[in-house]
């Protein structure tokens, strides 16, 4: 097996612990009765889709979303129901990305997520100040990219812009499905279970 030097992370479930529970009781908050029928741990659907795919931006969303739920809603509003998505960022997982970096690893982060959700990524992710650009070397938003995972597109533009073989690459997704579509294009993987502790199982794959 070629030597792993480029790691792609997943965000929700495996970099930060998801709750779907959470994320459908602020959506109901709003007004959005059938918020549990609509939104999914893994890969959404209908709007929530168009916008993680940047299909349409956040004002489009709020207004869609507004017409759904029939009344205005603010952009901070959606933000917060968006941000039920978060449960905490263990921290374990943060000091085990920067032991990778300090370890000369690539560390990428691979996401399907949309504007909302990186307007708190983007600021305090950690607790301490620190964005979550500062726990990776380059990201690789759906939203930005304008595909989403499972799609071969995104796990190719991940692989060209870290320069990085699908031998060397190592992908980290607690979705079977994206795993596996990894898989299919050569990539290494590692699937944890959601929010499980996968900072051991991943140590004993770099040491194999």
């Amino acid at each position: 097996m070629n030597r792993i030097t480029n790691i792609a992370f997943d965000l929700g479930g495996v970099v930060l612990a998801l709750s779907l529970e959470g994320a459908i009781r602020e959506f109901e908050r709003i007004g959005l009765t059938d918020a549990r029928q609509r939104l999914d741990a893994f890969q959404q659907k209908g709007i929530f889709a168009e916008l993680e795919s940047g299909r349409i931006d956040a004002e489009t969303f709020r207004a869609e979303l507004s017409r759904m739920i029939g009344r205005e809603l603010t952009l901070q509003e959606c933000y917060e129901a968006w941000h039920g998505y978060v449960d905490h960022v263990p921290q374990r997982n943060l000091e085990m990305l920067q032991q990778l970096r300090n370890e000369g690893y690539k560390v990428c982060l691979l996401s399907n997520t949309n504007p909302f959700m990186m307007m708190w990524a983007g600021n305090d992710f950690d607790g301490k100040g620190h964005p979550i650009a500062h726990f990776f070397d380059h990201m690789y938003l759906s939203y930005e990219c304008g595909v989403m995972k499972p799609s071969p597109d995104i796990f190719q533009m991940m692989l060209r812009g870290q320069n990085a073989s699908p031998e060397e690459t190592l992908f980290v997704d607690d979705s079977t499905k994206n795993c596996e579509a990894a898989q299919q294009l050569g990539i290494h993987t590692l699937c944890p279970q959601n929010n499980e502790d996968w900072t051991g199982m991943l140590q004993d794959f770099l040491n194999k």
